[in-house]
Parts: structure tokens; C-alpha cells; sequence
């Protein structure tokens, strides 16, 4: 059963069933994944978070209660991936376009599950190691939100 649903603004090639292992790794709920560009998510980040400037990944869980997502079966939230940061995170770093994709998606689905690298007491990056290494991926990203 497919959880997400994807949509692509972009070119970038999306191996949607390896995120698919990947999110079913994590939930059974349904996720919006949406891919685009520098410009689209630096506007939401500047409407979201009142940061002006493109990020790699943002994050958006349902605001409804989780028992009430347990209920009527709706979804966990929406994942938007800058498609720009993909290609040049994965150049600079030297793996895949898809191994960056798939770091920024866990790291997101991470947050749409209630984990918060920014007050946490190193919770989620033990998360994110762990399905890293589940999922034989780059360690890149472990070194990156220990930077930030």
C-alpha cells in the first residue's frame, strides 16, 4: 500500500519506492511529499518561520489531534524538499541525488512524527543514525544537524 503522495514541481528524479520502505519504516499514515525549487521553499519558510531564505526541508504535521488521526485516518502531514539543495548537497558531498533525497525525507518524516533537533536532547539525531544505517545511506546528514 502506497502512503505517499508525491508531487514533483520539478525535474529531479524521485525513486518513490525507496522512500515508500522508508516511510513505511516509520508509519502507516499518509504523507504529502512535494519536490520544488529554492524559491517556492524560501517562501514558505519565510511564511512558516519567519526565516527568509531557502532551506532543504520543511516540515508540516496535521494539526489535528493524534487520536483524531488514529480515528478518521488522516494524513501525518506534508514533507517540501528544495530540489535546488538536493542536487547541490549530493554534488558537494558526493553521493546520490536519491541518498540526498532520502536523507532530507527521514529527516522530515522525523519531524511530522514530533522530533525536534532544536530542543531535543540529541533524540532525533540518534533517530536518524539509526534509520541511516537501517538503510545503508549516507552519514552526511548526522554530521550536518550536529553544525546547525
Amino acid at each position: 500500500m502506497k502512503i505517499i503522495d508525491l508531487e514533483n514541481e520539478t525535474d529531479l528524479p524521485v525513486d518513490i519506492d525507496a522512500l515508500e520502505k522508508i516511510a513505511q519504516s516509520l508509519t502507516t499514515k499518509e504523507i504529502e511529499l512535494i519536490i520544488t525549487d529554492n524559491k517556492t521553499i524560501q517562501e514558505l519558510n519565510r511564511e512558516h518561520r519567519e526565516k527568509d531564505k531557502p532551506t532543504d526541508v520543511l516540515s508540516f504535521p496535521m494539526d489535528a489531534p493524534f487520536t483524531e488521526q488514529s480515528i478518521f485516518g488522516m494524513p501525518l502531514g506534508s514533507i517540501v524538499i528544495s530540489a535546488d539543495f538536493v542536487r547541490q548537497k549530493a554534488e558537494e558531498l558526493g553521493h546520490s541525488i536519491q541518498d540526498e533525497l532520502s536523507l532530507l525525507f527521514i529527516h522530515g518524516m522525523l519531524h511530522l512524527l514530533g522530533f525536534d533537533h532544536e530542543t531535543d536532547n540529541g533524540e532525533m539525531r540518534a533517530r536518524e543514525k539509526e534509520i541511516i544505517e537501517q538503510f545503508d545511506l549516507p552519514s552526511s546528514l548526522i554530521v550536518r544537524t550536529k553544525e546547525k
